[in-house]
């Protein structure tokens, strides 16, 4: 597609991420959104209200009027919508995860790549991973750590926190270590949303890296935190406050400059993935992801609440509070 043709987008979902992603399309150069498909009529119509663009409650209405569409839809639902979606031969930005079943991804992926459309998963979280410079560092890491946590908002119960929260992580962790899971142990608790509201997990890999993963919405604060230890130190990132602590040898890039995010990505990550999605459709840059890859997040997502759910009053905590 033409760079210099103007794009028309519809965001399928108008909960909180269909709302945002409406935001990006509205200001994003060469792009012309055209409304917001909801189930819920008057979530439809005040969502679309605030952009002065079309409220649609059947997903086909809306698709006949676009080129791009995105779908923050509830995650047990992604896969039949992205599904309507490419064989109507849209252009898809899809929420993470790709899916819940791996088989469902394995459609997704066969059925984009059969229309020759863009499949676009939003880990946007790896565009912060990548402006820290790890992902340029020669040394491969031998322990990773994440915790991922915050209070209940009764968002995204239709699935466990490993598929709403953990799987940002596990998707940087393949980034970041290129190596295969050989084992996995893991514990859960159920909270509020019904669903394991707090996982932890320990991770072998085939390079011998450890991984422990954190991940809970039902906690007192907010956390985002990763800490990468290598054989000649180790790199603390804290994805809320955007800050880096490096104790490697490496001189690892600012994050700021008098105080300001020196990069769109760090600034607005979910803005950039978006524009990422669209130079992607306009052939004017690479993916930020394969759907391949956030295929093999999932994976690994699986196999952490499989095994969580068959020890589910193990031996306690994995990792340090």
């Amino acid at each position: 597609m033409s760079g210099s043709t103007q794009l028309r987008a519809g965001v399928i979902g108008a909960g909180v991420f269909g709302r945002l992603h409406a935001q990006k399309y509205a200001k994003a150069p060469g792009v012309r959104l055209i409304g917001i498909a909801d189930a819920h009529g008057e979530r439809a119509v005040d969502a679309a209200h605030a952009h002065g663009v079309g409220a649609f409650t059947r997903i086909d209405d809306l698709l006949a009027e676009v080129d791009v569409v995105s779908v923050a839809t509830p995650a047990v639902t992604h896969a039949l919508v992205a599904k309507r979606c490419l064989d109507a031969a849209k252009h898809v930005y899809l929420e993470k995860p790709i899916a819940v079943r791996e088989e469902d991804a394995d459609e997704l992926v066969a059925l984009a790549e059969r229309q020759g459309c863009v499949l676009h998963i939003g880990h946007q979280e790896r565009l912060v991973l990548a402006a820290t410079g790890l992902l340029e560092r020669k040394a491969a890491p031998i322990v990773i750590e994440s915790v991922r946590a915050g209070p209940f908002s009764g968002r995204a119960t239709d699935v466990s926190v490993v598929l709403d929260l953990m799987i940002h992580d596990i998707d940087m962790v393949q980034l970041l270590a290129q190596s295969a899971v050989t084992a996995i142990k893991a514990s859960e608790r159920a909270g509020p949303g019904g669903h394991s509201d707090e996982v932890e997990a320990e991770l072998s890999l085939q390079s011998g890296c450890r991984v422990r993963l954190m991940a809970s919405r039902d906690s007192k604060e907010r956390r985002r935190t990763m800490r990468v230890v290598y054989p000649d130190g180790e790199v603390v990132i804290d994805f809320l406050s955007r800050t880096v602590k490096n104790s490697t040898p490496d001189t690892l890039p600012e994050l700021f400059s008098n105080g300001v995010p020196v990069s769109p990505d760090l600034a607005d990550p979910l803005g950039a993935s978006v524009a990422r999605f669209l130079a992607t459709v306009r052939g004017e840059g690479a993916p930020l992801l394969m759907p391949t890859e956030a295929r093999a997040a999932l994976v690994t997502a699986n196999q952490i609440l499989a095994a969580a759910a068959g020890r589910q009053a193990a031996q306690g905590k994995l990792i340090p509070a």
